[in-house]
């Protein structure tokens, strides 16, 4: 249950670029994918490489994905810019 409430999270936050330029490296879909994978490791990170199960998932859980896939959106954007320079270069 504590992934689900991770992944949920994620993609909650991963609706919000939309707002954003689109720099991510592969779009939209780059996005997504950063704010799945880590929400993912950084909640497993928090948890001692550990998945809280039902019992043990609070709305603390869920809000543990939220850093986690707010740095792989940001890591998307990050390779994203790179390979944009690296090809114009």
């Amino acid at each position: 249950m504590g992934m689900l409430a991770w992944v949920m999270a994620g993609l909650a936050v991963w609706h919000f670029t939309v707002w954003l330029p689109d720099r991510s490296y592969g779009g939209i879909v780059g996005a997504f994918v950063g704010a799945l994978l880590g929400a993912i490791i950084f909640g497993l990170i928090v948890n001692g490489f550990s998945i809280p199960g039902q019992s043990e998932t609070t709305l603390l859980t869920a809000l543990e994905g939220i850093p986690g896939s707010l740095l792989g959106i940001g890591a998307m954007v990050l390779i994203g810019l790179w390979s944009e320079k690296a090809l114009h270069s």
